[in-house]
């Protein structure tokens, strides 16, 4: 990886995106065209020959060491040759400048109210499609998930290691003053209780919290999963996107992210039935089943850490490269009030 912010002009990206095209197999003259909505990233359009393909400039910071390109590639690489078609093709990838060529896939996002049980379905055979193969040796060489969790303990050391970074927040706005506030006198406090339900439920339910899932109950998680990261294309079938933290992980990490995630939140409606589908392929369902039920408030103060990076130096950095915030404070004041809503649902439907 390269040790500092990729700055490419747009001369070098065209270039580069010329040289990619023509990697994949493909040729003429490239034109870029910006595209919004990418979070972490700068994204493009590549218009050549008639075709469309979609360029990714990944981030890349001394500060954040992930190897996001190279974990997004590899994973989209196994699921698409293993016949694997809920996602964009990768094309090609140029490690050294953090560039990434895939399919451009035309649709668009899906809005909260369109999430049904079709979706979800969809959602869940995407998942099942990829675990079908993880028996595989090329699957064996993918990397573990970004911040992967194999045992409970694990899990809550996760949390509260966001929760330490939080506290490094600078003061130095009113909005900084704010989230400090929410940080220390709302979130501390009630992870406190839910980390304490944590150790209760466990110990009722005879689960450790040192002891490690089987290595055969792991799953290969896109991670970060849920309908934010997917687009309904004009077929009418749901694409997923964004691997750059995927890998090997627990699979009640991923059910917690997919019903935790607020962008385009999923009904605990569908709860039930979705962790019935991934405790069935597991070597002991009913533990599984339980440990699902103590992670879920768990990942509720997760997502409301991660809603809140934005008060932090890197993740800032990041939305920046990636041409997303036009104010960086009004953008800190509507995260925060994000935080607020998402504690207080946790707190409403005492999930712990």
């Amino acid at each position: 990886m390269m040790t500092e912010v990729v700055s490419l002009s747009l001369e070098e990206l065209q270039q580069a995106a010329g040289d990619l095209v023509s990697a994949a197999g493909l040729g003429g003259e490239v034109e870029l065209h910006p595209l919004t909505g990418g979070g972490n990233n700068r994204v493009f359009r590549v218009d050549a020959d008639g075709s469309s393909f979609l360029l990714k400039v990944y981030f890349q910071h001394p500060g954040d060491r992930r190897d996001r390109l190279g974990t997004e590639f590899a994973f989209s690489q196994f699921a698409w040759d293993n016949g694997v078609r809920a996602l964009p093709q990768p094309l090609a990838c140029d490690r050294q400048k953090g560039l990434g060529l895939y399919e451009f896939v035309r649709g668009r996002r899906l809005e909260p109210q369109e999430v049904t049980a079709e979706t979800v379905e969809q959602a869940l055979n995407f998942y099942r499609q990829i675990n079908c193969y993880k028996q595989l040796t090329e699957a064996q060489n993918l990397p573990k998930a970004s911040e992967a969790c194999f045992t409970l303990e694990e899990h809550l050391q996760c949390v509260e290691r966001r929760l330490v970074r939080l506290q490094t927040v600078e003061a130095s706005s009113d909005s900084d003053r704010s989230a400090l506030e929410f940080i220390h006198n709302e979130l501390f406090e009630l992870w406190k209780r839910v980390r304490s339900r944590v150790v209760q439920q466990a110990s009722q339910w005879s689960l450790k919290l040192e002891a490690e899932i089987a290595s055969l109950d792991r799953c290969l998680s896109p991670s970060d999963f849920g309908f934010h990261n997917a687009i309904l294309s004009n077929s009418g079938q749901l694409r997923f996107l964004d691997f750059e933290y995927a890998g090997w992980d627990e699979p009640g990490k991923m059910v917690s992210d997919f019903f935790c995630q607020p962008a385009v939140p999923v009904s605990l409606d569908y709860y039930s039935k979705f962790v019935e589908a991934v405790v069935s392929e597991l070597s002991e369902p009913e533990q599984h089943r339980q440990r699902m039920a103590i992670l879920l408030p768990v990942y509720r103060v997760k997502w409301c850490c991660i809603l809140l990076n934005d008060f932090l130096p890197v993740a800032s950095q990041r939305r920046s490269f990636a041409g997303q915030v036009a104010d960086r404070e009004v953008h800190k004041a509507v995260q925060l009030q994000k935080a607020r809503r998402a504690l207080q649902y946790l707190k409403e439907n005492r999930e712990f």
